[in-house]
């Protein structure tokens, strides 16, 4: 009888692992959509991504805080914000760095971008961890015995959304070929009449516009603080390098997998020790294939 009971709370658990690894890899894949979107347009590693979310993250808690509203119809604000923003970043800072040293010193300019949004972080609202609360923060409802929480559902939901609109923009519009086109060969693109620096910039305004929405589906289900972006930006880089260095879909595999994973992982090694899959497999994305396990053809039909 204590085998049975044994085995049976072995699958529950296991079952439970494998949907929050699922909720966890789709809000992952969110989280590196804009990742994606920076180098695969124009080969920009932006290591302010996370600092971004952080930002949508404080601004969501900052918007309930002030109205008692549900922090998700910040996204009415944030969203548009983001993307202007993202449209100015590139043309005027990213567009103004020479092609030669492009990636390099996009490092280095993204990187003082964090720097300053933490700061500021830091200064308005102090180094205090945050927390939204809200009414439904604790309920949960159980299928198959997996209890899945209301709000990684939601987070869940948003990130599906978001890429499904994001692949039907990229996919069924002329913007989205020309983004295409502009990702695939930018000469080309140039040569058939495409306005690449125009496109360019609308392309990074959409990477930020995703870490609006992803910093705030982060926001219902965690605790932050100012700093809390340089512990993002590791898994998210893994991510988009698995995946394959500008493929959309790649990225979206990659962190369902890795997702998977790491919840999977915590089972045995705890939540800290789990985390080590996304270096574990950067280590071996870098040795074994470079060009990422999903990228390739996925990439270009995409």
């Amino acid at each position: 009888m204590g085998a049975i009971t044994e085995g049976a709370v072995s699958g529950s658990l296991f079952l439970q692992s494998v949907v929050l690894g699922i909720l966890l890899g789709g809000l992952y894949a969110l989280l590196a959509a804009g990742l994606t979107l920076y180098f695969g347009v124009m080969r920009v590693v932006m290591v302010a991504h996370s600092a971004f979310l952080i930002l949508a993250a404080y601004l969501a808690w900052w918007f309930r805080e002030r109205t008692g509203w549900d922090p998700l119809l910040s996204m009415v604000v944030t969203v548009p914000a983001f993307f202007l923003l993202g449209v100015a970043m590139q043309r005027l800072l990213l567009a103004r760095l020479r092609p030669a040293t492009l990636t390099t010193m996009s490092v280095l300019l993204t990187f003082a971008i964090a720097m300053i949004i933490e700061g500021l972080l830091g200064s308005t609202w102090s180094g205090t961890q945050r927390r939204i609360r809200l009414p439904y923060s604790s309920s949960s409802f159980e299928v198959f015995g997996a209890n899945i929480a209301v709000v990684k559902l939601i987070a869940f939901g948003l990130a599906a959304v978001s890429m499904l609109g994001l692949y039907g923009l990229m996919k069924y519009t002329r913007f989205g070929q020309a983004l295409r086109a502009t990702i695939q060969h930018p000469d080309a693109a140039r040569l058939v009449g495409i306005d690449t620096g125009r496109i360019a910039g609308y392309g990074f305004g959409l990477g930020l516009a995703t870490a609006a929405v992803g910093g705030t589906a982060l926001a219902l289900d965690a605790t932050f603080y100012p700093s809390l972006h340089w512990h993002w930006i590791g898994p998210l880089m893994a991510i988009i390098v698995v995946g394959g260095l500008g493929s959309i879909p790649g990225a979206a595999i990659a962190a369902m997998v890795l997702g998977l994973a790491q919840s999977l992982l915590q089972i045995e090694l705890g939540t800290t020790w789990a985390q080590t899959v996304f270096y574990a497999a950067l280590f071996v994305t870098l040795m074994i294939r470079p060009q990422g396990f999903f990228g390739g053809r996925l990439a270009q039909r995409f």
